[in-house]
């Protein structure tokens, strides 16, 4: 009853610790630019805590710790990916687009190829990658409520939905900026300082990582909430009360190594010592394995790898919530320097999920027979210490979830609504005569549209299969990384990239991306090369996209904007020279 008390006010005080921080945004929350990019008047050093908070996610700070524990090093490369994404961001677009002028990716899209089908496209795919990316943030906030109250698992996302609704709605970018960069201390702090103590009681006891089979530590009982098949590494004896195989079973129970059917329902008991068996899918894998390289238990494992690098690495230029931050800062040398510093802050929190994985594969590997690795960093601290102190770290690391869920839940919010409201609910309801008025009525519209944009991915995050978070996450990244890498780079970089260039390689790699990420996220596995091809499509969706936008363009010259000099100047000259080579900045109207 403790633990859920002190796992309870963690979340009320992280939720009315944002609320408040929106009501200081409301006070200074007036204009169309503060509701969409904070007047572009927000420091590199606060905008990089703002985007460090709205980045990591639940994939960051649970589903990071939760992949490694199941699947081992291959896993590793999820926080490397997500810091090296960072480095491209820099290199490739940064600067260029903060000094496009545009709010949102649709408008980046019209600023250089001109208004038409090219940002209803844009806005479509701003909406699927937002929506991807929201589902297990609501689902993480579920589970993280589940395991820390005791709630039922619908309520933490609702939770998350009550919260962004008040904060995006009331003061939209300018009041979640500050939110957001608070959240990001709270984040590392809450993992820091657990994960400090954790290293200390692991030294203190002189531990370490046995080989073979992970083993149970403690006696735990795990039920299964759906029926599940589960890999038996040795021969042994289990209590089981439920079915196993067809039959129904209460009390000690012969498994003979190999796969077995255990019922929906099903309480399996550990007792300290016993091999812990593993349900599918994720792999059942001697720790000798699991430390070592490519030895995952994936399908062709150097695929899998390569393609997820590309997917991360390349996806963090077409989140929408992320690219939406460089529009807020005063101008191209600044949206630089907040690169840097993002790199820098995301360098130092990754290195902590690791040692999470690593505990928890020692200290809970029964979460391996019940697939909830994601609760690997909530669970730990009251494991390794037990009583009160382990309770108070827990309710620690239950705060720093909640604020991932909020921060980012908040800035995909203001991200899809963004669009939403320029794109759907400004035709709908144009704007009246006289400007005070259209700027009330597009405040409107965007309030309206953020009611939209997290309610539609709560229902879907109640009806979606439950899949790792991180995994979840970088299907995200892979369909970004299809469709809005090569705009982004062929549109800064290239005079030649034409819309129905655009058009074709946003639908190629849109289409193709969006409907293997479906086929995963419903199950589908056909195995060998065509399942890890479908799971991850990254490494032939990329290309395929960016070869079917060059080759278009090229047979579309005639195509190209007749303006294309202005605008190339305009994306890399310095502002200094903005008035004189281009139109005015979009915040200013």
């Amino acid at each position: 009853m403790g633990e859920h008390l002190l796992g309870s006010l963690a979340v009320l005080l992280v939720a009315g610790g944002t609320l408040i921080a929106a009501a200081l945004g409301l006070r200074r929350a007036r204009t169309t630019g503060d509701f969409y990019v904070a007047s572009r008047l927000v420091s590199p050093r606060w905008n990089a805590a703002a985007i460090s908070g709205e980045y990591l996610s639940a994939a960051s700070y649970l589903g990071i710790a939760g992949l490694i524990l199941a699947f081992g090093a291959d896993m590793l490369w999820y926080p490397v990916g997500y810091t090296a994404g960072y480095l491209i961001l820099l290199a490739v677009v940064s600067a260029p687009l903060r000094r496009s002028g545009a709010y949102t990716l649709p408008d980046f899209a019209e600023i250089r190829l001109g208004p038409g089908p090219i940002r209803i496209v844009s806005s479509v795919l701003v909406v699927v990658i937002g929506v991807l990316y929201l589902v297990p943030q609501l689902q993480g906030a579920g589970l993280t409520l589940a395991t820390q109250t005791g709630a039922p698992r619908w309520l933490g996302g609702l939770v998350v939905c009550a919260v962004v609704l008040v904060v995006a709605a009331i003061g939209g970018m300018r009041s979640i900026t500050f939110a957001q960069g608070v959240q990001f201390w709270l984040k590392f702090l809450a993992l820091l300082l657990p994960a400090l103590v954790l290293l200390g009681v692991w030294h203190w006891h002189d531990d370490h990582l046995a080989p073979g089979h992970p083993r149970a530590v403690a006696a735990a009982t795990v039920t299964l909430d759906r029926d599940t098949t589960v890999e038996v590494p040795a021969a042994q004896t289990l209590r089981i009360d439920g079915t196993v195989d067809g039959r129904a079973v209460h009390g000690p129970v012969p498994l003979a190594a190999g796969s077995h059917r255990i019922g929906e329902g099903s309480a399996v008991t550990l007792e300290p010592g016993d091999v812990v068996p593993v349900a599918a899918p994720l792999p059942s894998q001697s720790n000798e394995n699991w430390l070592r390289p490519l030895g995952s238990g994936q399908p062709h494992p150097l695929y899998a790898s390569l393609s997820l690098i590309l997917a991360i690495c390349l996806g963090t230029m077409g989140l929408p919530h992320v690219l939406v931050r460089f529009y807020t800062n005063p101008d191209g040398r600044d949206a630089r320097r907040t690169t840097v510093v993002v790199i820098a802050m995301l360098s130092a929190f990754y290195l902590l999920p690791t040692v999470f994985a690593v505990f928890g594969r020692r200290f809970l590997p029964e979460l391996l027979l019940g697939g909830d690795t994601d609760a690997t960093v909530l669970r730990l601290p009251e494991r390794m210490l037990p009583g009160l102190p382990g309770q108070l770290l827990g309710a620690l690391v239950t705060a720093g979830a909640f604020a991932a869920f909020l921060s980012t839940a908040s800035g995909l919010t203001v991200s899809v609504a963004g669009v939403l409201s320029q794109d759907v609910l400004g035709r709908i309801r144009p704007g009246r005569r006289g400007s005070r008025v259209r700027r009330s009525g597009r405040i409107r519209a965007f309030r309206l549209a953020v009611a939209v944009a997290i309610v539609v991915p709560y229902l879907l995050s109640l009806a979606g299969q439950r899949l790792g978070l991180a995994a979840v996450v970088a299907l995200a990244f892979a369909v970004a990384a299809a469709t809005f890498c090569p705009l982004l780079v062929l549109g800064v970089w290239w005079r030649g990239l034409t819309a129905p260039g655009a058009l074709a390689g946003l639908a190629v790699g849109g289409s193709t991306a969006t409907a293997a990420v479906v086929a995963t996220l419903a199950g589908a596995d056909p195995g060998g090369w065509a399942g890890a091809l479908l799971a991850q499509p990254a490494a032939w969706a990329v290309p395929l996209a960016t070869v079917v936008m060059v080759a278009v363009s090229l047979a579309t010259r005639g195509a190209v904007p007749r303006d294309i000099g202005r605008i190339m100047i305009r994306l890399h000259a310095p502002e200094s020279l903005r008035s004189e080579l281009a139109e005015p900045d979009r915040s200013s109207r």
